[in-house]
């Protein structure tokens, strides 16, 4: 018998189509039978419509329905009805209609679910990940990927209005490692040497940049071998564009009318711009990170003036050796108990600082500020001072942090961020974006004990640093920005280096001799000696858009089929080994796990 194809979507229907006959296909999402009336919902990605199979339809029709079960996948033709006014459901769609069958066919039956495909999952992460192909049935997850779908429809269209040119650049590329680990991928027709897959498409933009396309974009797949976690995988996907003869403005103008167009048509949000620019000194200083959550106010205060005469050692001590003094003021939290405080401090102490001091704000008996507990018996004589100058009142709690200066601010603000969810000061319905812009070009490892880029060793310096660069690498300013949105760094940018003279310099600072940069970027270096243009440019990360778009925590709920925080895929058991003939043919032998050694 021919299959009963589909006339309308399961979200199709409404009071306009009663009196029609109609098929569906579907699964079926519940079944509930009512003393001899059974009725079942049938789902599809565009909605949910109600069947019912009345007491007077055939036996074998009944019988059928009777037989059905979660997640069967069903064909079904039969009239529309329109429901009684008291059973319409006006959360559904098509909550006024539903179908009276008269026949069904089964297209497929399905084993017992592990767990309810409904709005939203509460089954583990681990089972979700393993049964990926039902978690993706959800309504939840597919409005996400269908979120992901028109944002990418959206950046095509935006920036081919503007006259980008969309080129794919290679996945299988030379190793140029310069910040997390490459993949690799080793050649069977040339033994011993190796493919990388590509960290991003920088170099590659750079050279269509040289290569006379002035205005390049593509959603570039990319891949860092690097430990996962929420908002990165080991694959992403990010919106990669680079433009000639541009500085910094013609990006930002460029990246803002594209987040706009993509919000408007992807949320119906309308943005605000300009996006403020805020300095990556001034970002750490007043909240503590260079992705600052700007949705809630709290701010670090500057506490230095208040240290000389207190007579506490650890403020004194922490400004004689260059260090920062820090204060944040949480305004109406005067009664967080002893523990809380210290759920603070040890939140502070995971970025390096070695405690967190605190007051709290009362009301002496004459009616003047004072300070109770913590390190009030320090200040204590300047408590209404204090108190002014940091815009503190009775009740609030004081936090502070002494150490080296961006130990200070890091641990400060990620206590601030923590402080930001807990009291639930943040505006989930809004969206903050930002450019935090003047970053330093290097900074230094003091483990390799060299200096080392901040972003990449494509950047340019910033004018006014050209004649310094090696001797005080350390105050040099990039010309470099990032767009942040709620606390996520989402889109890292630069205007890039087209001297070849100017990008000889910065290699021999981050300790490449010139040898040793001809061998990894020699490629670059050669296509710069042609005339390459000035230019510069940005991706924005994808994934994290539509994750932040979608109002989730991790980027896993807006990939198709992402991997673990471990690197694994439990759907179909990636990475898993291969057979030694191609491994021979490949010219690789494995060496022994540590776990076969012993």
């Amino acid at each position: 018998m021919e299959q009963m194809k589909r006339t309308h979507t399961c979200g199709a229907l409404g009071v306009a189509d009663t009196g029609k006959t109609v098929r569906l296909n579907g699964w079926v999402h519940r079944t509930r039978d009512h003393g001899g009336v059974h009725f079942l919902n049938l789902r599809d990605r565009y909605g949910i419509t109600q069947v019912v199979i009345n007491e007077d339809a055939p036996e074998a029709l009944r019988t059928l329905a009777a037989s059905l079960r979660m997640e069967y996948c069903i064909a079904l033709e039969g009239v529309v009805l329109e429901r009684p006014e008291a059973m319409k459901n006006p959360s559904m769609i098509t909550g006024e209609i539903e179908v009276s069958a008269s026949r069904i066919e089964i297209l497929n039956t399905s084993e017992p679910v592990p767990f309810t495909i409904d709005e939203r999952s509460d089954a583990r992460d681990d089972v979700r990940l393993t049964y990926r192909y039902l978690d993706l049935r959800s309504f939840s997850m597919q409005r996400k990927i269908a979120l992901r779908h028109t944002v990418m429809q959206t950046v095509r269209e935006y920036l081919t209005s503007l006259d980008f040119i969309e080129i794919e650049t290679p996945t299988m590329i030379k190793s140029t490692p310069e910040g997390a680990r490459d993949f690799l991928i080793p050649s069977r027709l040339h033994p011993g040497e190796f493919y990388a897959m590509p960290q991003s498409p920088q170099l590659y933009k750079q050279i269509l940049m040289a290569s006379g396309f002035d205005r390049y974009f593509q959603i570039a797949h990319c891949f860092r071998d690097e430990d996962a976690r929420g908002d990165r995988q080991l694959e992403h996907s990010q919106i990669d564009l680079e433009m000639s003869f541009v500085g910094k403005d013609e990006v930002f103008a460029v990246i803002e009318g594209m987040m706009a167009r993509v919000f408007q048509r992807g949320l119906g949000t309308d943005l605000e711009t300009p996006f403020p620019r805020i300095s990556y000194d001034e970002a750490m200083n007043r909240y503590g990170s260079d992705k600052p959550d700007l949705r809630f106010d709290l701010e670090i205060q500057d506490f230095a003036a208040f240290v000389a005469g207190s007579g506490f050692g650890v403020f004194e001590n922490a400004l004689a050796a260059g260090g920062a003094v820090k204060a944040l003021v949480v305004p109406g939290q005067a009664g967080f108990s002893r523990k809380q405080i210290t759920d603070l401090e040890d939140i502070a102490k995971t970025y390096g600082a070695r405690g967190l001091a605190w007051t709290k704000v009362a009301r002496g008996d004459s009616g003047s500020i004072t300070f109770e507990g913590g390190i009030a018996k320090f200040f204590a004589s300047r408590a209404e001072e204090i108190a002014s100058a940091l815009g503190a009142r009775e009740g609030d709690l004081l936090l502070f942090m002494a150490d080296q200066w961006k130990v200070a601010v890091t641990a400060l603000g990620a206590v601030r961020s923590r402080l930001g969810h807990t009291l639930n000061l943040i505006d989930r319905g809004t969206f903050r974006f930002a450019w935090i812009v003047d970053f330093p070009l290097f900074e230094y490892d003091q483990n390799e004990e060299r200096w080392t880029a901040a972003h990449h060793l494509f950047s340019m310096p910033q004018a006014q640093y050209l004649e310094t660069l090696e001797s005080d690498p350390g105050s040099v300013k990039g010309d470099l920005y990032d767009l942040v949105c709620n606390g996520f760094e989402l889109a890292s940018g630069s205007i890039r280096i087209h001297d070849p003279a100017l990008q000889q310099r910065i290699f021999q600072i981050v300790g490449f001799d010139p040898d040793e940069a001809q061998r990894r970027f020699g490629f670059l270096l050669e296509a710069f000696r042609y005339g390459a243009p000035p230019h510069g440019g940005i991706a924005p990360g994808l994934d994290r858009l539509v994750m932040i778009m979608a109002g989730e925590e991790s980027i896993r709920e807006v990939i198709a089929f992402p991997k673990t925080a471990t690197g694994v895929s439990p759907m179909d058991n990636c990475p898993s080994p291969v057979d030694e003939k191609q491994l021979a043919e490949l010219g690789l032998l494995l060496a022994p796990r540590k776990d076969q050694e012993a």
